[in-house]
C-alpha cells in the first residue's frame, strides 16, 4: 500500500493553512490556547466560520452539503485544523448524526436537519449512555411509547457530551422489550428546549463543563423525528460508532503536543534541585510516543482507505480507538513529567520564584491530563474494544 500523499495535494494543504492563519477567528484561537472553555456563542462562531467556508462537514459528499473531499483531503484538513490550534469540531452533528441522517433518513429529514448541521448554526448532543447502561449500551431502558403521531419519551441520559451547547439531541430509545436486548431500540431526535427536558451539568475532573445529565419526563416528539425503522436503532448506532471511533485519532494535535513537550524538556534549567527524572529514560519514552504516533497515523490511513462510497469504517475502527486514546494518555503523562521537572529546577534557582511562568502552560496541560483519563472509557471502554476486535475482526 502506498501511503504517500499526491504532491498535488500540497497546494490544498497550503490553502487550508493560509485560511486558518488569515481568516479564522483570532479570538477563538487565543481562547483555546489559554486552555479556557468556549461559551456557546463562541462554539457557534467557530463552527459557523468553517460552515461559511463550506468546510465544517468536511467528510460529507457534495450532494448532502459537504465539500466532497477525498479521504486524503479530509485528513490534511484535520491535520491543519489541529496545527492551527483551532478547537476540535463538535462531532455530534457533522461526524455522528449527520451521516446517519443522510444515509438512513427521509428526504424531509435531510432537508430539515442537514443544512443547520453543515453551516454550524445548529448544535447537537448524543443521548446514548444511561445510569445503568454505559459500556453495555444495549441494556438501555430509556423509553419511547408510541401515541398516535407522536412518541412520549421518559428516562435519563448521562455523560451527555455537548448538551450545554446543543439545540437538538439524538437518542437511542427502547420501543419494545425484545428477548435479544439489541432489538427493540429506536433512533429518535428531540429538541432540547421541549417541556419536560432538564439538562443538569456534570463538572468533570478537569474542572470543565462539557458533560450533562439529561432527564426526560413525558416529553412528546413527533414520530417524524424517528430515523429509519422502529426497532432498528442498534443498526444505525453501530454505523455511527464506526465514525466516532475513527475520529479519536487526531494526528495533528498529537504531533503539536509532542513538539511542545520537546520544547519544554529542552528548556529545563540546570542547577538547583536534584533531578526528578532520568533524562535518558524520559527521552526514550518521548521517542517511543513518536513511534506510536507514526503507527497510529499509518493505521488510521489504512482504515480510512478501506472506506468505500461514503460508508462508515468497520469494526477495525476499534483498533484506532485503543491506539489513539492510550497514546493521548501517554502524551499527557509525558507533559506532566516535563512540566514538573521544569518547575522543580526553575524555582530552585530563584530567590523569589515567579510561579506565573510555569502556570501559563502547566495549568491547561494538567487539565488536559485529567481530561484524557476518560478517553479510554467513553465511546465504549477499551476493554470492550478488545472484545470487538477479538470477536468481529479476528473471529476468535
Amino acid at each position: 500500500m502506498n501511503l504517500d500523499f499526491d504532491p498535488a495535494l500540497e497546494d490544498f494543504r497550503e490553502e487550508v493553512r493560509s485560511w486558518f492563519a488569515n481568516e479564522y477567528p483570532k479570538d477563538i484561537l487565543a481562547k483555546v490556547a489559554s486552555g479556557a472553555s468556549l461559551t456557546t456563542p463562541e462554539v457557534r462562531e467557530a463552527e459557523m466560520a468553517l460552515g461559511a467556508k463550506g468546510w465544517l462537514a468536511s467528510a460529507w459528499p457534495k450532494e448532502h452539503g459537504g465539500p466532497g473531499w477525498s479521504i486524503e483531503e479530509q485528513y490534511i484538513f484535520d491535520e491543519e485544523l489541529e496545527r492551527a490550534g483551532a478547537p476540535t469540531v463538535t462531532p455530534m452533528g457533522v461526524v455522528y448524526v449527520g451521516p446517519v441522517v443522510y444515509t438512513f433518513g427521509t428526504d424531509a429529514q435531510k432537508a430539515r436537519w442537514l443544512p443547520g448541521i453543515a453551516d454550524g448554526s445548529t448544535g447537537w448532543a448524543q443521548g446514548y449512555s444511561e445510569p445503568e447502561a454505559g459500556s453495555d449500551l444495549a441494556s438501555l431502558q430509556f423509553s419511547a411509547v408510541r401515541d398516535g403521531d407522536d412518541y412520549i419519551l421518559n428516562g435519563t441520559k448521562i455523560w451527555t457530551s455537548a448538551a450545554n451547547h446543543a439545540d437538538w439531541i439524538f437518542l437511542l430509545t427502547r420501543t419494545s422489550q425484545e428477548a435479544k436486548k439489541q432489538l427493540g431500540i429506536t433512533f429518535i431526535c428531540a429538541e432540547l428546549d421541549k417541556p419536560g427536558v432538564t439538562v443538569k451539568p456534570i463538572i468533570s475532573i478537569d474542572g470543565k463543563y462539557h458533560l450533562s445529565q439529561v432527564d426526560f419526563e413525558n416529553v412528546r416528539v413527533p414520530a417524524a423525528n424517528r430515523i429509519g425503522e422502529e426497532g432498528k436503532g442498534w443498526t444505525y448506532s453501530q454505523y455511527l460508532l464506526g465514525n466516532e471511533r475513527t475520529s479519536y485519532a487526531r494526528i495533528g494535535g498529537k504531533r503539536t503536543q509532542l513538539s511542545h513537550i520537546r520544547g519544554i524538556a529542552s528548556q529545563i534549567p540546570t542547577g538547583g534541585n536534584e533531578r526528578l527524572i532520568d533524562e535518558s529514560a524520559f527521552a526514550t519514552r518521548l521517542s517511543e510516543a513518536e513511534i506510536k504516533l507514526d503507527a497510529l497515523e499509518i493505521t488510521t490511513l489504512r482504515v480510512l482507505c478501506s472506506v468505500k462510497d461514503g460508508g462508515a469504517p468497520g469494526n477495525e475502527a476499534s483498533i484506532l480507538k485503543i491506539m489513539a486514546t492510550e497514546l493521548a494518555q501517554e502524551i499527557t503523562q509525558l507533559f506532566c513529567v516535563a512540566a514538573a521537572e521544569h518547575g522543580n529546577r526553575k524555582f530552585a534557582d530563584s530567590v523569589s520564584p515567579d510561579w506565573t511562568g510555569t502556570s501559563a502552560f502547566a495549568a491547561p496541560g494538567v487539565a488536559t491530563y485529567f481530561g484524557t483519563r476518560a478517553q479510554s472509557i467513553y465511546g465504549g471502554t477499551n476493554e470492550i474494544q478488545r472484545n470487538i476486535i477479538a470477536k468481529r475482526v479476528l473471529g476468535l
